[in-house]
Protein backbone atom coordinates (compact mmCIF):
# COMPACT_ATOMS: atom_id res chain seq x y z
CA UNK A 1 0.00 0.00 0.00
CA UNK A 2 1.45 3.57 -1.22
CA UNK A 3 2.07 5.74 2.12
CA UNK A 4 -0.42 8.11 2.67
CA UNK A 5 0.54 12.00 3.31
CA UNK A 6 -1.11 14.95 4.70
CA UNK A 7 0.10 18.25 3.17
CA UNK A 8 -0.77 21.37 5.35
CA UNK A 9 0.16 24.48 3.44
CA UNK A 10 -1.56 27.55 2.62
CA UNK A 11 0.35 28.41 -0.63
CA UNK A 12 -1.86 27.35 -2.80
CA UNK A 13 0.67 27.12 -5.55
CA UNK A 14 3.03 24.88 -2.99
CA UNK A 15 0.35 22.59 -2.52
CA UNK A 16 -1.03 21.78 -5.65
CA UNK A 17 3.22 21.32 -6.48
CA UNK A 18 3.52 19.11 -3.58
CA UNK A 19 -0.15 17.37 -4.75
CA UNK A 20 1.61 16.81 -8.35
CA UNK A 21 5.10 15.31 -7.30
CA UNK A 22 4.27 13.30 -4.41
CA UNK A 23 1.29 11.77 -6.77
CA UNK A 24 3.88 11.63 -9.37
CA UNK A 25 5.99 9.15 -6.78
CA UNK A 26 2.89 6.67 -5.83
CA UNK A 27 2.23 8.25 -2.48
CA UNK A 28 -1.40 8.89 -1.68
CA UNK A 29 -2.09 12.95 -0.75
CA UNK A 30 -4.71 14.62 1.01
CA UNK A 31 -3.70 18.66 1.16
CA UNK A 32 -5.47 21.02 3.50
CA UNK A 33 -5.00 24.49 3.68
CA UNK A 34 -4.91 25.28 7.89
CA UNK A 35 -4.58 23.69 11.21
CA UNK A 36 -8.40 23.24 11.99
CA UNK A 37 -8.87 20.86 8.71
CA UNK A 38 -5.36 19.68 8.90
CA UNK A 39 -6.01 18.09 12.78
CA UNK A 40 -9.67 16.89 11.65
CA UNK A 41 -8.06 15.31 8.74
CA UNK A 42 -5.47 13.48 10.89
CA UNK A 43 -8.30 12.18 13.55
CA UNK A 44 -10.25 10.88 10.68
CA UNK A 45 -7.67 8.72 9.43
CA UNK A 46 -3.95 9.29 10.40
CA UNK A 47 -1.61 9.78 7.44
CA UNK A 48 1.72 7.84 7.50
CA UNK A 49 3.37 11.21 7.08
CA UNK A 50 2.68 15.17 8.10
CA UNK A 51 4.11 17.89 5.78
CA UNK A 52 3.39 20.76 8.04
CA UNK A 53 3.63 24.70 7.05
CA UNK A 54 4.19 26.64 10.41
CA UNK A 55 2.53 29.85 8.97
CA UNK A 56 -1.36 29.06 8.63
CA UNK A 57 -3.97 31.00 9.09
CA UNK A 58 -6.20 29.90 11.64
CA UNK A 59 -3.66 28.06 14.08
CA UNK A 60 -0.27 28.43 14.79
CA UNK A 61 1.90 25.75 12.98
CA UNK A 62 3.55 24.42 15.93
CA UNK A 63 0.19 24.49 17.91
CA UNK A 64 -0.94 21.43 15.51
CA UNK A 65 2.25 19.92 15.57
CA UNK A 66 1.84 19.87 19.59
CA UNK A 67 -1.54 18.58 19.31
CA UNK A 68 -0.67 15.90 17.09
CA UNK A 69 2.25 14.52 19.19
CA UNK A 70 -0.21 14.45 21.90
CA UNK A 71 -1.70 11.09 20.15
CA UNK A 72 0.80 9.58 17.49
CA UNK A 73 4.63 9.36 16.82
CA UNK A 74 3.91 9.59 13.36
CA UNK A 75 6.54 11.40 11.19
CA UNK A 76 6.35 15.15 10.56
CA UNK A 77 8.42 16.96 8.36
CA UNK A 78 8.08 20.89 8.72
CA UNK A 79 7.93 22.82 5.67
CA UNK A 80 8.20 26.51 6.47
CA UNK A 81 9.63 30.13 5.31
CA UNK A 82 10.64 30.71 9.07
CA UNK A 83 14.18 30.62 9.28
CA UNK A 84 15.25 31.44 12.43
CA UNK A 85 17.07 28.61 14.63
CA UNK A 86 14.82 29.28 17.03
CA UNK A 87 11.61 28.83 15.06
CA UNK A 88 13.41 24.91 14.10
CA UNK A 89 14.47 24.37 17.18
CA UNK A 90 11.11 24.92 18.81
CA UNK A 91 9.45 23.06 16.08
CA UNK A 92 12.09 19.86 16.54
CA UNK A 93 11.50 20.51 19.94
CA UNK A 94 8.05 19.56 19.60
CA UNK A 95 8.63 16.75 18.14
CA UNK A 96 9.08 17.25 14.26
CA UNK A 97 11.31 14.64 12.35
CA UNK A 98 12.86 17.32 9.94
CA UNK A 99 12.82 21.17 8.58
CA UNK A 100 12.68 22.17 5.49
CA UNK A 101 12.91 26.33 4.42
CA UNK A 102 11.17 27.89 1.72
CA UNK A 103 11.96 28.48 -0.81
CA UNK A 104 13.00 24.40 -1.18
CA UNK A 105 14.45 21.80 -3.51
CA UNK A 106 11.90 19.21 -4.70
CA UNK A 107 14.77 16.49 -4.68
CA UNK A 108 15.80 17.14 -1.24
CA UNK A 109 12.29 17.10 0.21
CA UNK A 110 11.70 14.23 -1.27
CA UNK A 111 14.79 12.51 0.11
CA UNK A 112 13.89 14.31 3.38
CA UNK A 113 10.31 12.25 3.57
CA UNK A 114 11.66 9.43 2.31
CA UNK A 115 14.14 9.47 5.14
CA UNK A 116 11.25 10.14 7.93
CA UNK A 117 9.15 7.47 6.51
CA UNK A 118 11.98 4.99 7.05
CA UNK A 119 12.61 6.42 11.08
CA UNK A 120 8.86 6.35 11.66
CA UNK A 121 9.38 2.72 11.07
CA UNK A 122 11.66 2.13 13.39
CA UNK A 123 11.24 1.69 16.66
CA UNK A 124 14.01 1.27 19.27
CA UNK A 125 14.33 -2.65 20.44
CA UNK A 126 18.01 -2.80 20.15
CA UNK A 127 18.77 -0.06 22.56
CA UNK A 128 19.59 -1.42 26.27
CA UNK A 129 17.39 0.09 29.09
CA UNK A 130 19.29 2.60 30.68
CA UNK A 131 19.18 3.02 34.40
CA UNK A 132 21.09 4.93 37.18
CA UNK A 133 20.22 6.75 40.72
CA UNK A 134 18.30 10.04 38.79
CA UNK A 135 16.77 8.04 36.01
CA UNK A 136 15.92 5.31 33.97
CA UNK A 137 15.12 5.07 30.33
CA UNK A 138 13.06 2.03 28.91
CA UNK A 139 13.15 2.23 25.36
CA UNK A 140 11.31 -0.50 23.94
CA UNK A 141 8.20 1.08 25.59
CA UNK A 142 9.46 4.69 25.46
CA UNK A 143 8.54 5.20 29.08
CA UNK A 144 11.60 7.61 31.18
CA UNK A 145 11.27 8.07 34.96
CA UNK A 146 13.10 10.75 36.66
CA UNK A 147 13.18 11.40 40.59
CA UNK A 148 10.23 8.80 41.34
CA UNK A 149 7.77 10.06 38.53
CA UNK A 150 7.24 9.80 34.82
CA UNK A 151 9.00 12.40 32.59
CA UNK A 152 7.52 13.54 29.23
CA UNK A 153 10.11 12.97 26.37
CA UNK A 154 9.90 14.14 22.76
CA UNK A 155 10.54 11.86 19.72
CA UNK A 156 13.81 13.70 18.86
CA UNK A 157 15.01 13.23 22.46
CA UNK A 158 14.28 9.76 22.80
CA UNK A 159 16.89 9.76 19.22
CA UNK A 160 19.41 11.22 20.97
CA UNK A 161 19.24 9.43 24.25
CA UNK A 162 19.25 6.14 22.10
CA UNK A 163 22.45 6.89 20.33
CA UNK A 164 24.09 8.01 23.69
CA UNK A 165 22.68 4.62 25.46
CA UNK A 166 24.25 2.50 22.49
CA UNK A 167 27.31 3.58 22.97
CA UNK A 168 27.34 2.76 26.77
CA UNK A 169 29.58 5.22 27.84
CA UNK A 170 31.55 6.16 25.54
CA UNK A 171 31.98 9.89 23.72
CA UNK A 172 29.72 9.96 20.74
CA UNK A 173 30.73 12.62 18.43
CA UNK A 174 28.69 15.51 17.29
CA UNK A 175 27.93 14.86 13.82
CA UNK A 176 26.72 11.19 14.93
CA UNK A 177 24.05 12.53 17.27
CA UNK A 178 22.97 15.20 14.52
CA UNK A 179 22.34 12.50 11.83
CA UNK A 180 20.98 9.95 14.42
CA UNK A 181 18.10 12.62 15.37
CA UNK A 182 17.85 14.48 12.55
CA UNK A 183 19.07 12.10 9.92
CA UNK A 184 21.38 12.28 7.27
CA UNK A 185 20.92 15.65 5.75
CA UNK A 186 22.61 17.07 9.49
CA UNK A 187 25.91 17.52 10.93
CA UNK A 188 27.22 20.69 11.53
CA UNK A 189 23.99 22.41 13.55
CA UNK A 190 25.65 21.28 17.01
CA UNK A 191 23.34 24.66 18.41
CA UNK A 192 20.90 22.06 18.15
CA UNK A 193 22.72 19.55 20.41
CA UNK A 194 23.47 22.50 23.23
CA UNK A 195 19.75 23.20 23.69
CA UNK A 196 18.28 19.47 23.51
CA UNK A 197 21.16 18.62 26.31
CA UNK A 198 20.17 21.45 28.17
CA UNK A 199 16.74 20.29 27.84
CA UNK A 200 17.45 17.14 28.67
CA UNK A 201 19.60 17.93 31.97
CA UNK A 202 16.58 20.00 32.85
CA UNK A 203 14.47 17.31 32.70
CA UNK A 204 16.79 14.34 34.07
CA UNK A 205 19.61 15.85 36.02
CA UNK A 206 19.25 16.21 40.08
CA UNK A 207 20.93 19.81 39.47
CA UNK A 208 21.28 20.44 35.87
CA UNK A 209 24.28 22.89 36.30
CA UNK A 210 26.27 20.31 37.06
CA UNK A 211 25.51 16.85 35.31
CA UNK A 212 26.96 13.58 36.48
CA UNK A 213 24.71 11.85 33.74
CA UNK A 214 25.10 13.88 30.38
CA UNK A 215 28.17 14.64 30.19
CA UNK A 216 29.78 17.21 27.56
CA UNK A 217 33.35 15.99 26.11
CA UNK A 218 34.60 19.86 24.53
CA UNK A 219 35.06 19.89 20.83
CA UNK A 220 33.82 16.42 20.66
CA UNK A 221 30.67 15.07 21.51
CA UNK A 222 28.88 13.77 24.58
CA UNK A 223 27.93 10.73 26.82
CA UNK A 224 25.77 9.44 28.66
CA UNK A 225 27.31 7.73 32.20
CA UNK A 226 25.43 5.59 35.12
Amino acid sequence: MSPRVLVVDDDPTILRTLRINLRARSYEVEAVTNGRDALAAFAAEAPDLVVLDLGLPDLDGVEVLRRIRSTSRVPVVVLSARHESDDKVEALDEGADDYVTKPFGMDELMARIRAALRRGGESLPSTPDFSCPAFTLDFDERVCTAGGVEAHLTPTEWRLLAELARHDGRIVPHENLLKAAWGPSYGRESNYLRVYVSQLRRKLEPDPARPRHLVTEPGLGYRLLP
